[in-house]
């Protein structure tokens, strides 16, 4: 007879030398009450008690391999909410449910939202849930996230518009000056100023931030499956991605509206330097729950 003890076991044991004995345990537990619909406290609470699970070799195979639970399961918890994920799609964090939870504490009369690489739209969602009288708009470039994210939103019965457009491009529908310079009045994908016009309440991003020489840094888990694209920007130029949403937000926020940002623990310094030089107020930095610096909110005057 195989019990939750010895399933559990087969799902750790090998995990062990990738996320070592604890997460390894918490991983076993969230897939083994994933697919049985126990609760983890049931399951230790009986750990003799038989049970069956049909596909365990294909989990225990692909978890081993260092696939992410989220993307072997098919979906991640936050703020409350299944988010369906799947490779192409940044798998959501804690970090980012403390942005979130901060904005809906802190900006309850907001009335319009803009995130701003959406992903899988856990943030665009998970404020429409706790936040159900604002308009929310989700925006990426990638169009396999944006299946993801209206995915979820038919899923959950919120109702958030998700629209495809290029944050490194600042040109409107003129015509203008992508963020590298290039010009691009008829550019396939629009910017954000030309997709997401508002006037906005809140506009909240969580862009790429990971400078790329710290790829080799990053557990398998990670590098080896998540998105890059959503990871990952220049070692010269890691700002890169807030400096052209930082601009563009100055056209798109209401007066008094606030940009909020997730950022790397490295950069709080210079990103409260970058809201000073692009004219924004009471520029703030937060630190997370690990007193990491790790969130920053401006003021648009």
């Amino acid at each position: 007879m195989t019990t939750r003890r010895d399933i559990l076991a087969r799902i750790a044991g090998p995990l062990e030398s990738l996320y070592g004995a604890h997460e390894a345990r918490q991983i076993a537990l969230t897939v083994v009450s994933d697919r049985t619909g126990i609760q983890p406290a049931a399951l230790l609470a009986d750990p003799g008690a038989p049970l069956d699970l049909p596909d365990l070799a294909r989990l225990v195979a692909e978890l081993a391999a260092g696939r992410p639970v989220q993307y072997v399961l098919g979906a991640a918890e936050f703020c409350g909410l299944r988010i369906g994920v799947r490779e192409g799609v940044l798998i959501p964090r804690p970090e980012t449910e403390e942005l979130v939870l901060r904005i809906a504490s802190e900006h309850r009369a907001a009335r319009s939202i803009l995130d701003v690489g959406t992903g899988s739209g856990c943030i665009a969602l998970a404020l429409k849930s706790l936040l159900p009288d604002a308009a929310v708009t989700g925006a990426d470039l990638s169009p396999e996230a944006l299946a993801v994210a209206r995915g979820n939103a038919a899923a959950l019965g919120l109702d958030v518009a998700f629209v495809r457009a290029d944050a490194l491009r600042a040109c409107g529908a003129s015509g203008g000056a992508d963020a590298s310079g290039a010009c691009g009045a008829a550019a396939a994908v629009p910017g954000l100023v030309e997709a997401c016009p508002g006037p906005y309440d809140v506009v909240v991003s969580n862009p790429p931030y990971v400078p790329e020489s710290e790829r080799g840094a990053l557990r398998r888990n990670v590098a080896g499956y998540e998105p890059a694209e959503a990871l990952f920007v220049p070692d010269d130029d890691p700002l890169r991605f807030y400096r052209a949403i930082a601009r563009a937000a100055r056209g798109m926020l209401r007066s008094g509206g606030a940009l909020c940002f997730e950022i790397h623990e490295a950069f709080g310094g210079e990103m409260l330097r970058l809201g000073d030089a692009l004219g924004y107020r009471c520029c703030e930095l937060f630190r997370d729950f690990r007193d990491r610096p790790r969130t920053v909110r401006f003021r648009q005057p």
